[in-house]
């Protein structure tokens, strides 16, 4: 013992000694160029592009990757090569740009959910201004609260929290300093997108959404629908996130259209279906022709069961699914929740001591009163606005209150949650999930109950969901510029540039997107969210989730057993989250993903099977990610384009005039021009494997 003591303090010296101290890049005392006009405007507009894009994926699929590494690519081609950029202005052009992908899955998640509440009233309020405000008034309010945040968790625990897509955005522009041609693949996958996009969403040459279906008198296997929306943008995303979770998503996806729906359609009436229906206004009703599936009154028949009963029940069993799958996704994360909280109120009072002390470059945080007045002006805005729902100061005010609260709880976790497993992986559903919940509750207790507190507790919803996916990109941007050295002070006002300039875009996106073509208003339909083409599950899910709690008109029948699935699923030791979003979402969405994780899949056999051995930051900067990334961001950015040109009259009638689908299928027939499409998928797919091989 007497040895051990002697010993103690040489110890002590050697892991002193031992201990890194982390060098950025860039020197604290080096003076370089980086919140500059040209870095503010590129950014600027890159998130503009990617906040467009995000929105279409995420109203037609309910999934968004992140779009930092890409934008980090980019920045180093054109800024170095046209613009003479600084790596610290390029950090900026990143940070800027990330903000509008962040905001716009936050806005897509949860704002179109206005449609889908009990009153028609409430549509009312899915208009550009309040879209507006709440974008800009959540966007802000995720990165005002990571202020106070960024060295407890992104300085203090540099060794421990990796913040992957930070730290690999902050190789990337490294890379750029020294050389690194990272643009050409990313570039390349962003044209095949775009042709194949030019292909089957203007001239119609590739099929969108092949199928085969089993028809309602088959003995075996009635009203089995296997489907697929063959784009580059879905491709993409199933490479990115991988085969595992693209492989849950189907599995779920399987179940819902390969399992439930022929068991149902075997045992339940056609008019139970059509009642149901009915019950949740996709019918008129019985003695009326139409709706979800295709009623035909006069044989009680639908010409396709499958959709009618997926909209009737599953769609209820997936909500059920994925609410309980989010709660348990966050009831995993309590001690990190715990152990955040903790962290955060220590390094403040720590900080709060430290005022006098000189601060170095790479030290500069936005002082902690802006954070505090920034605060309370956001929650002055909601009590003042008149775009903002609520009858009375009191109601917003609380409202205001709630969305703090919330807010200063949900961003902290989800900060730490992006630090250990990334931004894509984020359980943002879960905490927009468990404040619904939790804000609904609040509401009962007070005696606010029934349709007209419905869209405050939605707002409540919609700002913690941008809230806390800002303030997740805003941390993986923080950690980049701690990389490279990059000023916190200087990010933080390019982020609330970027999310003001994207919220503005993305407001005119969404709008735009819910224009009805000609088509759909001929059936009555008046927005074209909530349709099959922009589904916009996770909006739904939320209005679901309000509406059942609220206004007590929930089939609890039908969620109870959506729970209990995902209970299964966390048994059995897999992801209950990503089954239930397979779940909820067509199979035509799930499948085509799952591909081409499958494609990843294959990439990762071989490079073990050839005993190669890539860091997870290696693998995210591998010529197959970049080319996937330029898969999603060309073919979203082409559909965004597209629904666009067919906003107008006379853009819908040009693209009908050059559309060839109907000479097609009729010349070749529905099969073969199916299977065409097919084939055409499947080269994509082969450009990606080989591309991905490549070193």
């Amino acid at each position: 013992m007497y040895r051990l003591f002697i010993y103690l303090p040489f110890l002590n010296q050697l892991f002193m000694m031992e201990k890194k101290i982390f060098q950025p890049f860039v020197s604290p005392q080096t003076i370089m160029k980086e919140l500059t006009v040209k870095s503010i405007l590129l950014g600027s507009l890159f998130g503009v592009i990617f906040g467009a894009a995000t929105v279409y994926l995420a109203l037609k699929a309910g999934l968004t990757v992140s779009a930092s590494i890409p934008i980090a690519v980019i920045a180093i081609t054109l800024g170095r090569k046209f613009f003479k950029t600084t790596i610290l202005e390029n950090n900026i052009i990143q940070t800027t740009g990330s903000a509008g992908e962040s905001i716009a899955s936050g806005v897509a998640f949860t704002l179109p959910g206005f449609l889908f509440l009990s009153s028609p009233d409430s549509a009312s309020y899915f208009n550009y201004l309040t879209i507006l405000i709440l974008a800009i008034v959540g966007g802000m309010l995720g990165t005002l609260l990571m202020v106070p945040l960024r060295k407890a968790l992104i300085v203090n625990e540099h060794e421990t929290l990796p913040y992957p897509e930070g730290t690999a955005c902050g190789d990337v522009l490294k890379a750029g300093e020294k050389g690194g041609d990272f643009a050409k693949t990313a570039f390349w996958g962003l044209g095949v997108a775009f042709g194949y996009a030019i292909l089957q969403k203007i001239f119609h040459v590739i099929a969108e959404t092949p199928f085969w279906i089993t028809k309602q008198t088959n003995k075996f296997f009635p009203s089995a629908k296997l489907s697929g929306e063959i784009t580059p943008e879905y491709m993409g995303v199933g490479y990115i996130i991988g085969p595992r979770i693209s492989g849950v998503l189907v599995a779920g996806g399987v179940l819902s259209w390969l399992v439930l729906i022929p068991l149902l359609s075997s045992i339940v009436p056609s008019d139970t279906i059509a009642n149901q229906l009915v019950k949740l206004g996709y019918l008129k009703d019985i003695a009326t022709d139409g709706g979800k599936g295709g009623w035909v009154a006069a044989t009680h028949t639908f010409t396709d069961y499958s959709a009618a009963i997926y909209y009737a029940f599953i769609r209820q069993i997936g909500a059920g699914a994925v609410a309980a799958g989010g709660i348990i996704t966050l009831i995993k994360t309590i001690p990190t929740i715990v152990k955040s909280v903790k962290g955060s109120f220590t390094s403040i009072k720590s900080n709060a001591g430290d005022e006098n002390a000189v601060v170095l470059r790479t030290d500069r945080d936005l002082s902690i009163k802006v954070v505090g007045f920034g605060s309370l002006g956001l929650v002055a805005l909601i009590a003042l606005l008149p775009q903002v729902p609520g009858d009375s100061i009191l109601q917003k005010l609380l409202i205001g209150i709630l969305v703090i609260i919330f807010g200063a709880l949900f961003v902290t976790v989800s900060s730490r949650i992006v630090g250990l497993i990334g931004s894509s992986n984020n359980p943002i559903s879960g905490m927009t999930i468990a404040t619904v919940m939790g804000t609904s509750l609040i509401f009962m207790a007070v005696g606010w109950t029934g349709q007209a507190y419905e869209p405050l507790v939605l707002v409540v919803g919609g700002m913690i969901c941008i809230a806390a996916a800002n303030a997740g990109a805003t941390s993986q941007d923080l950690k980049s510029g701690y990389i490279v050295g990059a000023t916190p002070r200087n990010q933080q006002i390019a982020l609330f540039v970027g999310a003001i300039v994207s919220s503005i875009v993305i407001g005119i996106t969404v709008k735009y997107l819910d224009k009805p073509s000609a088509e759909m208003m001929a059936q009555g339909i008046q927005h074209a969210i909530g349709t099959e083409k922009y589904p916009a599950p996770q909006a739904t899910l939320m209005a679901t989730l309000i509406k059942g709690i609220l206004s007590f008109n929930l089939d609890w029948q039908y969620v109870f057993v959506g729970i209990f699935l995902a209970v299964v699923m966390e048994l059995c030791g897999i992801r209950s989250l990503s089954f239930a979003v397979g779940a909820y979402l067509p199979l035509s969405t799930t499948l085509p993903i799952a591909i081409g994780g499958a494609i990843k899949g294959l990439i990762d056999h071989k490079k073990k099977k050839d005993h190669i051995v890539t860091t997870a930051e290696e693998d995210e900067l591998g010529k197959g990610s970049l080319f996937a990334t330029g898969l999603v961001a060309g073919g979203a950015v082409a559909g965004v384009i597209i629904a666009f040109v067919s906003g107008s009259d006379s853009g819908d009638k040009f693209l009908k005039a050059i559309s060839m689908e109907e000479s097609l299928s009729s010349g070749l027939g529905t099969n073969m021009y199916y299977l065409m499409g097919v084939l055409f998928f499947a080269f994509m797919g082969w450009i990606l494997y080989k591309t991905a091989l490549k070193k």
